[in-house]
């Protein structure tokens, strides 16, 4: 795929619904059952609505166009910013360091992971190629 300012946004706006669909569902079955059904299903949406952008948008046109390191830098920030912005709205203070919020955080990094593998996979098959359009 080729990083244009145009091909970002596009990205932006086709990758952001399927990184949601690919999430959530992580998310409303991993999450520990404390949290309520809505929470995980606000968790899916509002958790990609803050990295993605900055993944997105941010990220390429800095590392790029070392790919490698765009790869290690955005899929090291966008769970652990995840991570951090969950505890931050939904932790307590009893739940530090105990199995729910270990099981958030790890159910929170394999979503991640898994629409990272998901986008790889698009590209291996030229599917970005494919929604993107011609470069421009």
């Amino acid at each position: 795929m080729h990083f244009t300012q145009a091909n970002l946004w596009k990205f932006l706006v086709i990758g952001y619904p399927l990184t949601i669909a690919i999430e959530t569902p992580i998310l409303l079955l991993g999450l520990s059952p404390r949290h309520r059904v809505a929470r995980r299903l606000f968790s899916g949406i509002w958790l990609t609505a803050c990295t993605y952008p900055i993944v997105v948008l941010v990220l390429p046109p800095l590392l790029m166009p070392d790919r490698t390191l765009f790869l290690w830098v955005a899929e090291t920030f966008a769970p652990a910013a995840e991570c951090t912005l969950f505890w931050l709205a939904f932790g307590e203070r009893k739940e530090w360091l105990r199995r729910s919020m270990l099981r958030g955080f790890a159910v929170i990094t394999l979503a991640n992971l898994s629409s990272f593998a998901f986008g790889e996979l698009m590209e291996k098959m030229k599917w970005w190629d494919f929604l993107l359009g011609p470069n421009e």
